[in-house]
């Protein structure tokens, strides 16, 4: 790692690009992603190391992994070797990947939690699910009643994804305050002014200035609930200062965890174009659009990399690497390698034209879709279902009583 893989100086990400010897300012918050983005520049402003062949090898298999879309992390050898198991020997360890729920969910929501599924299917990991519905209030014009609306409707999306429920808990930072507040009240006394404000810049309201500690509840709590063990958090790149303030807050030694590692990925690009994707009313799918809207929103609003005319592009061929139909096929929904390569030959070549290529998509996306909407549609009462899947009694005190955090 770098040396300064957990300073905050360098926290707040505002990169320049340099390339074709233009220099193209862009920032990367959690709170903002703007301009064209420099995913290498990012592993040197935050300090991450970059995956190498061995690391992807030790994951289990995915299409995500194997084509870089997760690009980089921190600490990824210590849960690798936790969730090793080939011989039965692997130790515990945890994924903590979670959601703001702000409105409806899309694709760019969706495919981290698919990927946690995998790897929670693959090595048994427990998974932790947070729902910063205090933060979105915080940092939204939305009032508590439509952030609970969307909260119950993302609730569905990710009971939708069929975690299992003796492995996978959800927290919803409002319903579990009796947790989550007196943790992040103690974990407050290790984040300073000063790091605040090198992470994430100027807070604009104080609960804002007080959420990093609750972000850090997430990252920590499954430590604090089942012991000192490897945590991965598999999230975009706009998403790890979180996870560096945590890895801050678990090497002051005050408590008995270790830094969580992190897993970081690309942004799936929105429909307009490469860059993270957009919850803009019609720039994004939704994991509730039906056939229709997938095949008009990909044929009609999808930036395309194929020639002004047919003729043109028979002869000069299109550039997959700019495709949004092809980039999605990419990074999630063309499974198969060889056949992601072919199409990729034959749009070069001038074979397949850029109407062909995005039905390839939508067929894609929608059979994915089915599928989600099937076990979606198939759930009762949220509040029921997600019983299984809350803290239980005696999680909860295992949690504040491993913080010091006294109990009535």
């Amino acid at each position: 790692m770098p040396a300064h893989d957990d300073a905050t100086a360098t926290d707040e990400s505002t990169a320049t690009a340099t390339e074709d010897g233009q220099r193209d300012d862009f920032t990367v918050t959690p709170y903002e992603v703007s301009g064209t983005l420099d995913y290498e520049k990012l592993l040197e402003e935050f300090g991450a190391d970059r995956l190498t062949a061995e690391d992807v090898r030790r994951f289990p298999d995915h299409p995500m992994l194997r084509r870089g879309i997760y690009y980089a992390g921190r600490g990824v050898d210590a849960y690798l070797d936790a969730a090793a198991s080939d011989d039965g020997a692997g130790g515990t360890h945890s994924i903590v990947t979670g959601v703001g729920p702000s409105g409806p969910m899309h694709l760019g929501h969706a495919l981290v939690f698919y990927l946690a599924k995998t790897l929670q299917d693959a090595t048994g990991a427990t998974v932790y699910v947070p729902l910063s519905d205090d933060e979105k209030y915080l940092s939204k014009d939305l009032t508590f009643d439509e952030v609970g609306e969307a909260t119950r409707e993302n609730l569905r999306d990710l009971l939708a994804v069929g975690f299992d429920p003796e492995r996978t808990r959800f927290v919803l930072d409002s319903a579990d305050a009796d947790v989550v507040y007196p943790l992040a009240a103690t974990f407050a006394k290790d984040v300073t002014m000063n790091q605040l404000e090198a992470t994430y810049g100027r807070p604009d309201n104080v609960g804002m200035g007080f959420y990093p500690a609750v972000q850090t509840t997430h990252l920590l709590l499954p430590q604090l609930v089942e012991g000192a063990h490897p945590t991965l958090v598999p999230v975009a790149v706009d998403q790890d200062p979180h996870v560096r303030v945590s890895r801050d807050v678990a090497a002051k030694a005050r408590y008995p965890v270790e830094k969580p590692g992190a897993l970081l990925g690309k942004f799936l690009p929105d429909l307009a174009g490469p860059g993270k994707m957009s919850s803009s009313e019609g720039e994004a799918i939704y994991l509730t659009d039906d056939a229709d809207a997938v095949e008009e929103k990909v044929l009609q609003r999808a930036y395309s990399g194929g020639r002004d005319s047919v003729s043109e592009h028979r002869e000069h061929g299109g550039d997959p690497s700019v495709d949004v139909a092809f980039q999605y096929l990419r990074y999630f929904f063309e499974r198969d390698d060889d056949a992601l390569a072919a199409l990729a030959e034959r749009y070069r070549a001038g074979d397949l034209l850029s109407g062909e290529l995005k039905l390839e998509a939508v067929d894609a996306i929608t059979e994915f879709l089915d599928a989600h909407q099937r076990r979606r549609d198939a759930l009762g009462d949220v509040r029921e279902e997600l019983e299984p899947y809350r803290l239980t009694d005696a999680e909860r005190e295992r949690a504040l009583s491993a913080a010091g955090v006294p109990q009535l």
